[in-house]
């Protein structure tokens, strides 16, 4: 099995070499629905998080017609230390973009659909009358269609986030990506109670919540317990949990390797917890299998059968 050209094998730090493990491996992107989302993408000049991320899913999320789009441009007024996304002034606002992104969705023919968008510190809305206007357009053009919106902070403004939850997506995804001590050099301009008080105001208005989190950075395990109990605390109904990959040596570096096995512990602990669904595996991202998290109580009923299975 090929590995999909997104990182180095070797991950380097002047003291350590970390060398991926081979769990991480996975499939070179191919096939006709593949091109035919590609040619979508490029046709319709559309940003997407799956090229701009490193998306190490692409190659299988793309091959089932599926993609995560990403609106407000491909350039964030952040720096976050693990974000391959390039950052710096971004271009005006392009007021066509909702209806381009529900027309591609159209074309796409896909029964659920996952938005994001990079961070629009500079406007004063934060960018939230796009991401309103984004999804009126694809519910418009595509009614039966299901949304997840994986939004930024807003700088904890709320109304800003109200105007997403006036247009209730059928799940508002904000990431805490990382454990309380080292949000400040992971995401250098956001702040991780801030963070939490967005999904609380979310679940306060209604939303389905989720949030995600990135291991391999240094954490310990009992401050990813300690993040999944403030999660649970503030209302997140789903929170998906991988192995952070470092996009380029201008990146963070990977500290470590999470076993399969640590992943799967804190999936129990956060079903424990009460959490809703906890998707946890090392090359989970965000927006994958998000189709699936759409429906209260699907996870948690599996995760019950599996433990009367186990009895």
């Amino acid at each position: 099995m090929q590995e999909l050209p997104v990182i180095s094998s070797v991950l380097a730090t002047e003291e350590t070499r970390v060398k991926k493990p081979n769990w991480l491996r996975v499939k070179l992107p191919i096939g006709e629905n593949y091109r035919h989302v590609r040619n979508l993408v490029d046709t319709h000049k559309l940003h997407t998080i799956c090229e701009s991320g490193n998306c190490p899913n692409m190659g299988e999320c793309w091959g089932e017609g599926t993609a995560t789009f990403m609106i407000l441009g491909n350039i964030c007024t952040r720096s976050c230390g693990f974000c391959a996304v390039a950052t710096g002034r971004p271009d005006p606002v392009d007021w066509d973009e909702p209806q381009r992104v529900a027309e591609a969705i159209y074309l796409m023919k896909v029964k659920h659909a996952v938005i994001t968008s990079v961070d629009r510190d500079e406007l004063k809305d934060g960018g939230s009358i796009i991401w309103a206007n984004t999804i009126k357009a694809v519910r418009a053009l595509n009614p039966e269609t299901t949304l997840e919106t994986l939004i930024p902070d807003f700088k904890g403004e709320k109304d800003n986030i109200q105007r997403l939850i006036d247009v209730a997506p059928e799940v508002v995804s904000h990431n805490i990506e990382t454990v309380e001590r080292l949000t400040r050099k992971v995401r250098i301009q956001a702040k991780y109670h801030r963070s939490m008080e967005v999904i609380r105001t979310l679940k306060d208005g209604g939303m389905r919540t989720k949030s995600g989190i990135m291991l391999g950075l240094g954490e310990e395990k009992e401050e990813v317990l300690q993040t999944l109990r403030d999660l649970a605390d503030n209302g997140c109904d789903v929170v998906t949990m991988g192995q952070y990959l470092q996009p380029t040596q201008k990146h963070l570096p990977v500290v470590r390797f999470v076993h399969p096995d640590e992943f799967a512990f804190y999936r129990e602990e956060g079903y424990k917890m009460g959490i809703d669904y906890v998707e946890s595996g090392p090359l989970v991202r965000s927006s994958y299998h998000s189709e699936r998290h759409v429906f209260a109580g699907e996870g948690r009923a599996a995760w019950l059968r599996s433990k009367e299975m186990e009895q």
